[in-house]
């Protein structure tokens, strides 16, 4: 357990301790199951499954069959209270949004998404365990440690336009888990390398070793 997985929910534990979400995004779901099986064989423990990808709520469940309970998968992309009562019903554990107002009312940990100091500081009044900034690569790490001087006690995890190379300084900065997609799942959804796929989370899991050492 890090300092930063104190006082969460399991769930949220999980995702700190890892460090890592790995977002599943692609144009249908059919490839998950063995993205899946890689990440997890990488060390990656966290899984994200985004419900613009046709066929994610039936992959949610897929995936909560086939991968271990020390597994957390949960579903991204989240921006209607049916959407996220479909995912919680399919098995998703965690709810991830791209904006702030969407995620009221559910029984599993919640992260909105936020990108201003007045909207990360709302979604962390809002009783967010996390709350996702996003998009974050445009801001950069520097950005990070600006908002947690003034709100030091806001768990944050930046998401979108973040590269394998940005996870240290990401980490470093303060982020207590990154959300990884294009950069670390590539083309592997559709078809692509998975050898390529294992090496790219096997780099991202030291990273995040790396820079908490």
């Amino acid at each position: 357990m890090t300092e930063h997985s104190a006082s969460l929910d399991p769930v949220s534990t999980a995702i700190v301790d890892s460090g890592l979400v790995a977002i599943l995004r692609a144009p249908t779901a059919d490839g998950f199951a063995v993205v899946a099986d890689v990440l997890v064989a990488a060390g990656i423990t966290a899984l994200e499954v985004t419900l613009t990808s046709r066929g994610a709520i039936e992959a949610i469940a897929g995936l909560r069959r086939q991968l271990p309970d020390t597994v957390v998968v949960g579903a991204g992309t989240v921006l209607t209270p049916d959407d996220a009562k479909a995912a919680v019903d399919a098995g998703a554990v965690f709810l991830v949004s791209p904006v702030g107002d969407t995620l009221t009312g559910q029984d599993v940990p919640c992260y909105p998404g936020a990108y201003t100091p007045s909207e990360v500081y709302a979604a962390h009044r809002t009783g967010a365990p996390l709350v996702k900034l996003f998009p974050a690569g445009g801001l950069g790490p520097g950005y990070l440690k600006d908002l947690h001087g003034p709100l030091p006690d806001v768990k944050i995890m930046p998401t979108g336009g973040i590269g394998l190379d940005d996870i240290a300084k990401w980490i470093a900065a303060g982020a207590v888990a990154v959300g990884l997609g294009g950069p670390l799942i590539g083309d592997a959804a559709t078809g692509g390398s998975l050898t390529a796929l294992a090496t790219r989370a096997r780099r991202a899991a030291d990273a995040v070793a790396l820079a908490r050492s």
